[in-house]
């Protein structure tokens, strides 16, 4: 007759820390899972916002370039679409965009940016020069300057800006083509002479830049 086998001893209970550790698993996958999933889910709104908003956002842009290069080019000297009409020209070392003003085929002034320093950050211009170098518009696109004294650069604000219409290189002389203060013949404003000064020397800038480009800014690419 065989022994009789002692009973097995029970295993051991798991110890607090040991469940403890268990739920706290148990809990941070479900928080990575529901972390993923919103993370998900945000994702995909945006993506949806951003089709839906996406070519509202292109017509408005497409119609603030259309307003602002009516603004230095006037109506009766195209007949192209001036927002489509671009060339992209590699000057001094940048790009420049250039927007080509064409009547019956043939260019008969250009649109383009230029910025300077101002008092509080970059002052944006868009210039609008006919064939010969003479200005047929300068407007502000951006600018961080003082509400109330350097933002009179505005066509909205001030008359001040529209002055340069008609002007050119040689027209004011060269000395010239500077605010008052500096012995000019461009008022500067009361409280704010960095603003203006910033914008004269841009404007003069750009019409020496053009000078010094002529045939590329008006060379008919399509030819």
């Amino acid at each position: 007759m065989s022994a009789t086998q002692p009973p097995l001893a029970p295993s051991p209970a798991p110890s607090r820390w040991a469940r403890l550790k268990v739920l706290l698993e148990l809990g941070g996958a479900k928080h990575a899972l529901v972390l993923g999933g919103f993370s998900l889910v945000t994702t995909l709104l945006l993506a949806l916002a951003y089709g839906v908003t996406k070519a509202p956002i292109a017509q408005s842009a497409l119609e603030d370039l259309n307003r602002s290069l009516g603004q230095v080019i006037p109506a009766d000297i195209h007949d192209n679409q001036l927002a489509a009409d671009t060339a992209s020209l590699q000057l001094d070392g940048s790009k420049l965009r250039v927007y080509r003003a064409r009547k019956a085929g043939h260019v008969t002034g250009v649109a383009f940016e230029i910025a300077r320093k101002g008092y509080s950050g970059d002052i944006q211009l868009l210039l609008g020069v006919d064939e010969s170098g003479k200005l047929l518009g300068v407007r502000v696109l951006h600018h961080t300057e003082t509400p109330g004294l350097g933002d009179k650069i505005e066509a909205t604000r001030a008359d001040w800006i529209t002055r340069f219409a008609g002007l050119s290189l040689g027209n004011p002389p060269d000395a010239q083509w500077a605010v008052k203060k500096d012995g000019g013949r461009f008022d500067q404003f009361a409280g704010a002479t960095i603003t203006p000064r910033a914008v004269v020397n841009g404007v003069r800038d750009g019409l020496r830049l053009f000078a010094a480009h002529r045939q590329a800014f008006l060379e008919d690419a399509s030819k």
